[in-house]
């Protein structure tokens, strides 16, 4: 496309551009299709935040959930500083979510401590693969 180190810009290259945009997106909206169908089957036979897999047609669908835990900033905050554990907070007066998973780790403190401080966060992903190598 570029020959002595000159970049070329021609009209099939700016026309190829689009009409594989054009389909990029064409191909995103399909995907987010199937994707959501994919997410509603599993929400019906496994539950919203459930893990499921099933085979079909030589291939394996499969949902994996990803969790994500977060505390509750003045909560978090609050209680912390009830418990004399200034130290897992951050100048930011905002929970230091590393000194406070340490600090469980270590036993200087326990999940007791923080009920309802902790908030939970899950992500579903979808991967499809072949069952036999293609």
């Amino acid at each position: 496309m570029a020959d002595n180190n000159k970049s070329v810009i021609t009209g099939e290259m700016l026309l190829r551009y689009y009409e594989l945009n054009k389909q990029k997106k064409e191909i995103e909206l399909e995907l987010n299709y199937l994707k959501d169908s994919f997410q509603n089957y599993f929400n019906d036979f496994v539950g919203t935040q459930q893990k499921g897999e099933i085979t079909v047609s030589g291939f394996k669908l499969q949902r994996q959930m990803r969790k994500t835990e977060k505390f509750h900033e003045a909560e978090t905050v609050k209680r912390l500083e009830e418990l004399k554990m200034t130290d897992l907070i951050q100048v930011i007066r905002r929970p230091d979510d590393t000194k406070i998973k340490a600090a469980l780790d270590l036993g200087l403190l326990s999940h007791s401590h923080l009920d309802g401080c902790v908030t939970i966060h899950y992500t579903p992903a979808i991967s499809v693969k072949p069952i036999t190598p293609r």
